[in-house]
């Protein structure tokens, strides 16, 4: 049977795409030296434009035919559970609103020994972002805090606020409201129990040994006793459901709806929101998840004409060569989404990215939906997690810079220890750890 070795042609638009995305935000970053350069790039437009250069190939096809590729595309079950998901998360996210993780913050700091403080920050983070779903929104919330503990006790800034960025990132990838989360499994097409389990086997150990490191660089510094606001814990009540809910294996649907309606009612009842901020709040959060809904819908349409054209069978006769066996195969996967989030500093448009391709490899390789979901969910956080011009790292440095200090990027890499630890513990897991059969869900 002769081997189908696909149109190498057919991946300019990717090409396209990080050469205008990544090219750009360059300049605005580093030569017009715009802050958050990267985040001013309007990515949609950049998209269309890679479509537009797809659509002038494969000269066999009318443009009608082309549309039918994209629309097919697009109508994927996949991309519609993925873009509904997306939206009723960020209802939910509007609804109980930042003060109920400030209250997770403050309660965690309230009962815990000052001298742990660095070690609290991390996981304090690990816990908002967890609830959350979000690292950057996390970032927002606790780097300010992060700063107060650095100038109260005296523990150096880059490493409270790499602590802080470390954990946010422990629950981007863990979330079951997470857009990387959501993105990987529907993608795939496995359950989020079934990804969350795979993936908190590989982020525990990675976590421990961050706290472990941190303990060992922040130990034996004597430090005042840090101010504590109020806080209300009846507001966490909504994020506990969600995360019980996900855990245990609830409709991802229903569990939003669970937490939705909890945290309305907690909301009303404490006074910290009337009906009509409430609704302000919804359409708030719907808004921050729009653009990523209508990134989802562009990526499978232009999916669906690279593959079309022939792009994604290269990208696998490509991979046939290098990754030889299972194992290095799952290591090209988590290149693959890593190259991808390199190239866009986002890691919920790598993962979009890579899911075709990613599906593809899983089933030359025999590896389990579950497994590929939380290697892409995994190697994007790691990546995203460290590059100097993430999202994470530039609401960091501009949360500092806001309350008068000054870090740079380059301070914070070297004290990153859980991005770092989560590579190693991913590598370990790929090349060390028996894969199990694959199950019934899996598939």
């Amino acid at each position: 049977m002769k081997e189908n070795k696909g149109n190498p042609l057919a991946l300019i638009p990717i090409g396209v795409f990080l050469v205008l995305y990544l090219g750009t935000g360059i300049v605005f970053e580093y030569v017009l030296k715009i802050e958050m350069g990267f985040y001013n790039i309007p990515i949609l437009a950049v998209f269309l434009i890679a479509i537009l250069v797809a659509c002038f190939q494969n000269k066999k096809l009318n443009f009608d035919k082309k549309l039918d590729i994209m629309a097919k595309g697009v109508g994927d079950k996949n991309i519609i559970t993925m873009i509904l998901i997306f939206l009723v998360a960020g209802v939910f996210v509007g609804v109980v609103g930042r003060s109920s993780a400030e209250s997770v913050a403050y309660f965690l700091l309230s009962v815990i020994p000052p001298q742990f403080a660095v070690v609290v920050l991390f996981i304090v983070s690990c816990f908002v972002s967890t609830a959350m779903g979000t690292s950057v929104g996390t970032i927002t919330l606790i780097a300010p805090i992060g700063y107060a503990v650095s100038m109260a006790s005296g523990y150096s800034l880059p490493l409270c606020i790499a602590s802080v960025m470390g954990g946010a990132m422990f629950g981007d990838n863990l979330s079951f409201i997470s857009d990387t989360t959501i993105a990987a499994c529907n993608g795939q097409g496995c359950p989020m129990k079934t990804k969350f389990k795979e993936n908190f086997f590989i982020a525990l150990p990675a976590a421990i040994f961050a706290i472990v490191v941190i303990l060992l660089v922040s130990g034996g510094e004597n430090i005042s006793q840090i101010e504590i606001k109020s806080y209300d814990l009846v507001q966490i009540i909504p994020y506990i459901l969600v995360l019980i809910g996900g855990i245990i294996g609830i409709n991802v649907f229903i569990v939003l709806i669970i937490g939705i309606l909890s945290g309305a009612v907690i909301m009303l009842a404490t006074g910290s929101a009337t009906a009509v901020s409430l609704i302000s709040n919804i359409g708030g959060g719907m808004s921050g998840m729009l653009e990523t809904a209508v990134v989802a819908v562009l990526v499978a349409a232009l999916g669906a004409l690279i593959k079309e054209n022939g792009g994604f069978d290269s990208l696998l006769h490509l991979a046939g060569r290098l990754f030889k066996t299972k194992k290095t195969g799952q290591l090209g996967i988590g290149l693959l989404v890593g190259v991808m989030d390199i190239a866009t500093a986002n890691n919920t448009v790598a993962i979009i990215m890579a899911n075709p391709i990613a599906k593809k490899m899983s089933e030359n390789y025999s590896i389990r939906a579950g497994k590929t979901a939380s290697i892409l969910d995994t190697f994007s956080c790691i990546f995203q997690g460290i590059i100097p011009y993430g999202a994470q790292m530039l609401v960091a440095i501009s949360a500092v810079s806001e309350l008068g200090g000054s870090i740079t990027a380059f301070d914070v890499i070297p004290m990153l220890f859980y991005p770092m630890a989560l590579l190693l513990s991913s590598l370990i897991f790929i090349f060390f750890i028996p894969d199990g059969k694959i199950r019934k869900e899996d598939k």
